[in-house]
């Protein structure tokens, strides 16, 4: 990754770790991307929900619209980092 690209990044990441109430957060998002971007970040993170509740894939596709390459890349990053994830969705 190049330089810039790498100090743009960071500054997004302290950018969002800033972010102190769920309105901000709403606002961030919905002036940094567009309502699909914000749709798909969403959609992972509830199908990330819906797997560590031990639901079936064919139950996460229907119930979410995510396709089964999502919910598969899905599962894989929560098996690749598991702490992460359980100390994630464990804050709400």
């Amino acid at each position: 990754m190049d330089k810039k690209r790498d100090l743009s990044e960071e500054y997004f990441y302290v950018a969002a770790a800033a972010l102190e109430t769920k309105e901000e957060a709403k606002n961030f998002f919905k002036a940094l991307c567009t309502e699909k971007e914000t749709q798909l970040i969403a959609q992972r993170l509830y199908v990330a929900k819906l797997l560590s509740e031990n639901k079936v894939y064919s139950d996460i596709v229907e119930e979410t619209g995510a396709s089964s390459a999502t919910v598969s890349r899905v599962k894989r990053a929560m098996e690749t980092d598991r702490d992460y994830f359980k100390k994630l969705l464990g804050k709400f």
